[in-house]
């Protein structure tokens, strides 16, 4: 360690975090030794020199759920600039982990504590009489089989946008169950289904059983106005079943008001990134 390192002070850098959750045990580092993204990070930091505290994300994925643009912030007492860090991290991560960004930020920045909101994204096609991407798409989206009510389903989905409590979509929830959903829309495009959701907050799984409970909705399973029925019974049992991570994507942390075109067009420059 040269001495610019060992005295280099401490400061707080913000990073940008894409991954795919499929060999992950989730974001969180488990006392266990799952592979987890906060364990595949941390230890890339290990390799580099200076000391390294805890990296803290906006939002602790499941199990086999994905990342555009997680944020997330470590002390550190690295003198690598910026950008040289994110190429030094990127070079001793693992291939389903990498860091998009690396910004300085004021010591009082918080990951989880500072965000305004959170987006995801679930994606979903179906494929009854046009199998398109069974085979190469098969750890990235939901393929649906049986035919579906799309109109329903994007009328359904305004239904959970508001403050209000969300006991009907809560599973192993210690937590208030009150958030504030500030987008919920289904999109159509190229034949597929794109569920984008929005808040302040979420509830464990909540995402997953709003893909759910819509599916249930295009099904014709479930009338598209008994959506708000559904959220006041605050009865787990009403609404739809959590469908699986694979399908589901982490897509931003906002810290600054809702904008829906704002977010939009991050999601935009992303996905133009990734293709």
């Amino acid at each position: 360690m040269s001495v610019l390192e060992a005295d280099a002070p401490t400061r707080r850098v913000a990073l940008t975090l894409e991954f795919d959750g499929g060999d992950f045990r989730g974001w969180q580092a488990q006392p266990t030794g799952e592979r987890t993204v906060q364990g595949a990070v941390e230890a890339a930091f290990a390799r580099l020199p200076g000391t390294h505290g805890r990296v803290h994300a906006a939002g602790r994925t499941d199990a086999g759920v994905h990342a555009l643009a997680m944020t997330a912030h470590v002390d550190t007492r690295s003198a690598l600039p910026a950008e040289r860090l994110r190429l030094a991290l990127n070079a001793h991560l693992p291939r389903d982990v990498a860091v998009l960004a690396v910004e300085d930020v004021a010591p009082t920045f918080e990951a989880q504590f500072g965000a305004t909101y959170r987006r995801y994204l679930y994606r979903m096609r179906a494929v009854r009489g046009a199998p398109r991407g069974l085979a190469l798409d098969r750890a990235r989206v939901l393929m649906v089989h049986t035919p579906l009510d799309v109109d329903a389903m994007q009328r359904a989905a305004g239904a959970f946008v508001g403050t209000r409590d969300f006991s009907s979509l809560a599973t192993q929830e210690t937590r208030s169950r009150t958030r504030t959903l500030l987008m919920c829309e289904l999109r159509e495009g190229d034949g597929d289904l794109e569920l984008h959701v929005a808040a302040d907050g979420f509830l464990r799984g909540m995402v997953r059983a709003i893909a759910g409970t819509l599916l249930r909705v295009g099904a014709g399973r479930l009338a598209p106005d008994a959506i708000a029925e559904v959220l006041a019974a605050k009865d787990r049992r009403r609404a739809g079943r959590a469908v699986a991570p694979h399908a589901l994507y982490f897509v931003e942390a906002g810290y600054a008001p809702w904008d829906a075109a704002r977010s939009d067009a991050r999601l935009a420059r992303l996905r133009g990134r990734a293709g």
